[in-house]
């Protein structure tokens, strides 16, 4: 038996016999397993931003960089978070434990994947709950015949209402985690079936009505028509990171969440074709958003912009506007309130798989007790739009969700990745060969083994560049003191990363 078997025993021991009684629970098909990872990836950043970002930037021109970059990015980390779950049978909090070296230090970066879906549904079930709240206003007519100040207006008093926004939120949190109590298979996979195939059929009903609206041809021809005057004009290097960038946070990567759904999987699939047929349906979704909304907005005249002021604000308008606009409106928000949920059930998923791996909880116990520290955990968003609103932590107009949001999006995400992608390459790690061997396991597209030295230092780059343009982004319109001062301290973030992965003591793996 070779050295890494051995250390693979002797890691995995407790874990193993502390866990005897409790059989891995896993999917009950495959059209389960692309659903549910797919229901994971497609979130809101699909229609509020990627449509937006299509249209500012080039239009087709711009859909063919993000293609890329899924491919030679997103798609890439995929594989290593299924791999890296099928072949440990766990979540993040036990998965380094099982497949690492004796000695060495990667299962101390499961804090990340841990710290970030729990921070990652600190604001989003809030976000959700906004979406739910618009649904539910469309179906009671609220904003017919409203104007564009009146719909502005509504926005910014459903954010000071706090009994309406502890609500909402309160509602998505128990949805999704009595939707887990019932496990994989009768709840999580069950129902995110229904739930995809119901919003992939609201989207082609809304963008078949989009397309066809009087005056929606020239909107058809800013999303999708190359323009390379535009391109010259923003300039080459700002389009190219804003495709990279989308590619790389449109899959959910980063912090384990894919990871946990390679776990409940079985051998008879190559891992990378799945990843592929999952990015597959999450640039569908992002493409019809765009055909629903930018059409639209054409044909009413209403600017296009991107995030909550686009779903709250623009799209009411546009609605309000529009004949049918009430049943429209509802469909709508049916559509988001979906493509939200999806997500919420995912991470909630993980959560709870967290708890039951590094616990040795019951389903039932680690439900109850993820549930109330979520949604205590929620509640800080839910106050800074209305009792904490005086909270502006990266100057005005800022609140909770942004501090929230830049330490998922601009540090978990990346640096979740790198830990992913160096684990899967680097020989005290888990090991390129061993992480072949799993990704091609059974049928289908096979991992291109070739690509080991892009894998060791092409794709970090790539990740280090998003990850540091970030902290750039945030803190240079604070001035360079400041900027100079939160770079280092991305750097140091770094640095103990790499001290982790790099340096760590292990002795040398072998192919199994």
């Amino acid at each position: 038996m070779t050295d890494h078997v051995t250390d693979h025993a002797e890691v995995s021991h407790n874990n193993t016999s502390a866990n005897a009684s409790r059989k891995r629970e896993s999917f009950g098909s495959r059209l389960g397993f692309i659903l549910v990872s797919a229901g994971c990836a497609i979130g809101i950043g699909n229609v509020w931003k990627f449509p937006y970002l299509c249209g500012k930037y080039g239009g087709a021109a711009f859909i063919l960089i993000y293609l890329v970059f899924l491919l030679i990015l997103g798609i890439p980390v995929m594989v290593c978070e299924f791999s890296i779950g099928r072949a440990s049978g766990k979540s993040a909090a036990k998965s380094f434990e099982v497949l690492e070296p004796k000695g060495t230090r990667w299962h101390w970066l499961k804090y990340i994947s841990i710290f970030g879906c729990y921070l990652l549904m600190m604001y989003y079930t809030t976000v959700s709950g906004w979406m739910m709240d618009y649904c539910a206003k469309h179906v009671q007519g609220v904003f017919a015949g409203k104007t564009p100040d009146e719909i502005s207006s509504h926005f910014s008093e459903m954010l000071g209402n706090l009994p309406e926004m502890i609500f909402w939120t309160l509602l998505v949190c128990i949805i999704g985690f009595v939707i887990c109590y019932f496990g994989v298979q009768k709840g999580v996979e069950r129902i995110t079936k229904y739930m995809m195939i119901a919003l992939l059929i609201l989207m082609v009903i809304l963008a078949v009505h989009s397309v066809f609206l009087k005056g929606a041809g020239e909107g058809i021809r800013f999303y999708l028509v190359p323009d390379f005057r535009s391109l010259s004009k923003l300039g080459w290097g700002n389009v190219i990171f804003a495709a990279m960038s989308q590619a790389f946070f449109t899959l959910s990567i980063g912090i384990g969440a894919m990871l946990i759904f390679g776990s409940y999987l079985g051998k008879e699939r190559s891992l990378t074709g799945e990843a592929v047929t999952v990015t597959a349906l999450d640039t569908f979704v992002a493409l019809m958003a765009g055909f629903i909304i930018i059409p639209a907005c054409f044909a009413y005249g209403v600017e296009p912009t991107s995030g909550p002021r686009l779903i709250f604000l623009t799209i009411p308008n546009l609605f309000a506007q529009m004949p049918g606009g009430r049943v429209w409106g509802a469909l709508f928000f049916v559509f988001l309130s979906f493509a939200a949920l999806s997500t919420v059930i995912a991470v909630f998923e993980n959560i709870i798989a967290f708890d039951m791996d590094l616990f040795g909880w019951s389903r039932k116990k680690s439900v109850f007790i993820s549930a109330v520290l979520v949604i205590i955990l929620s509640l800080p968003c839910v106050f800074g739009y209305n009792i904490w609103a005086g909270f502006q932590p990266f100057g005005e107009n800022s609140a909770v969700l942004d501090l929230e949001d830049f330490i998922v999006s601009s540090n978990l995400l990346p640096l979740g990745s790198l830990v992913f992608v160096w684990f899967c390459i680097r020989k005290n790690g888990w090991g390129w060969q061993n992480f072949l061997k799993e990704a091609d396991a059974g049928t289908g597209m096979k991992f291109p083994a070739k690509l080991k030295y892009y894998f060791a230092y092409g794709l970090p780059a790539l990740i280090i560049i998003i990850y540091l343009k970030g902290y750039y982004d945030m803190f240079s319109p604070l001035g360079p003191g400041r900027l100079i001062l939160w770079m280092c301290i991305a750097c140091a973030f770094l640095a103990f990363l790499f001290y982790c992965m790099l340096y760590a003591p292990g002795k040398k793996r072998q192919p199994r």
